[in-house]
């Protein structure tokens, strides 16, 4: 509670687009929620409005802007966050409205990589995404600083040279980022090299679906795993037996739906191993009310880092989180995610044969992890004999 107190208190702004569901919004904002706790923030009240595309100006209408501009007078808020990406001159049309600080999808998702990087390799990756995400925004932070010092911002003023002065300095900064992380991706490029044939199974999902939980079951390692969005950035290699057939299982970090370009950009080194992968274990929360969605947005992440022809397996999680709730028989409403039983969920996804495995498990509670190792060990074997034809001893 006391550091509920002392955390930075914040609004979330969503527009609901034409033929979007109000209730697909407000699961995107529980997300952004999380988000924003994630990055350490409380989130004190949510807005939304109905229109046909955010507004190219100030993203809401000019009514709905004031009317934010008073509830964060209201509730204390600080922040104000908004789940979308905002264009430079949008956000800088906002700070002239809004006396607080301004955050939008981007920049929040970014803020929590930053706080959660722990190598070099990761720092690095994130730094460079933060300052491209920064460059275009410059004269809007340096606008909104004038105002609070009082100063005109008026071109040619201090301010104007200022904002030259950091373009050079991101600059260049960016232009060294960008060589160290060649540098790091020639390095693990040579040790991806030194593994020899080993098949690569590699771990994806959205974020906090339990991919690290499932590699610490499968590799009996230690990987670190929480209740978090983005727990996992770096890439994790570990090398895995079972029953004498070895192979190497990656854990990368999770996507998310609107992932930052500049993240995807400055993480597909990262996720090399992805790419390189012979199989991946699309691993997914099948207790999450938008489930499908994310599989979807897993998917299109896929293509865009060149992954999409991969062989997969799904695996969904969390299985003893799942909720169910029966229909009436005279019950004549639309059916929801909840009206459908796990056993239905199951025998759709079975249905669909061996061009899309899956399986159903719960990591945290160990329950058909078993099964789960089974049918990884028939698909690893499968890809080994196929390379090594005549090198089956192992078995």
């Amino acid at each position: 509670m006391e550091n509920n107190m002392m955390a930075e208190r914040a609004l979330l702004v969503a527009v609901i687009r034409n033929r979007q569901e109000e209730d697909l919004v407000a699961e995107w904002l529980d997300e952004l929620e999380f988000l924003a706790e994630t990055a350490g923030i409380v989130t004190v009240g949510r807005v939304t409005q109905k229109m046909d595309s955010p507004n190219p100006k100030i993203y809401v209408g000019p009514g709905k802007l004031e009317e934010i501009a008073a509830m964060a007078r209201e509730m204390e808020a600080g922040v104000v966050i908004f789940d979308d990406e905002l264009s430079p001159s949008q956000t800088r049309n906002i700070g002239k409205e809004l006396p607080v600080r301004i955050i939008d999808r981007t920049k929040l998702i970014l803020d929590i990589f930053l706080q959660r990087a722990t190598t070099a390799y990761a720092k690095t990756q994130v730094e460079l995404a933060n300052y491209q995400y920064m460059l275009p925004r410059l004269t809007g932070l340096w606008t909104h600083l004038e105002r609070q010092r009082g100063g005109t911002g008026t071109r040619g003023g201090a301010g104007e040279r200022e904002i030259e002065t950091d373009r050079r300095v991101i600059r260049h900064r960016i232009t060294l980022l960008k060589e160290e992380l060649t540098r790091i991706d020639r390095q693990m490029a040579t040790q991806r090299g030194n593994r020899g044939g080993m098949v690569r199974v590699g771990l994806v999902g959205y974020t906090n679906v339990g991919k690290s939980t499932i590699m610490n079951l499968l590799s009996k390692s230690d990987v670190f795993a929480e209740n978090k969005l983005f727990a996992t950035l770096d890439t994790t290699v570990r090398k895995v037996v079972l029953d004498n057939l070895p192979f190497l299982l990656a854990d990368t970090v999770g996507f998310i739906r609107k992932l930052p370009h500049q993240l995807v950009e400055s993480f597909k080194s990262t996720l090399d191993e992805v790419r390189e992968a012979d199989l991946l274990l699309h691993v997914v929360d099948i207790s999450h009310p938008g489930f499908e969605e994310q599989i979807e947005v897993v998917r299109q992440t896929l293509a865009e880092i060149g992954a999409a022809d991969k062989p997969v397996f799904m695996v969904f999680n969390k299985i003893d989180a799942y909720t169910y709730i029966r229909k009436d028989a005279d019950d004549l409403t639309p059916a929801t995610r909840e009206n459908i039983s796990l056993d239905e969920l199951r025998r759709s996804w079975m249905a669909r044969g061996s061009s899309s495995p899956a399986i159903f498990i719960s990591a945290a509670l160990r329950t058909n992890i078993d099964a789960l190792r089974s049918q990884l060990y028939t698909m690893v074997r499968e890809i080994h004999e196929g390379r090594y034809p005549f090198n089956n001893f192992l078995y």
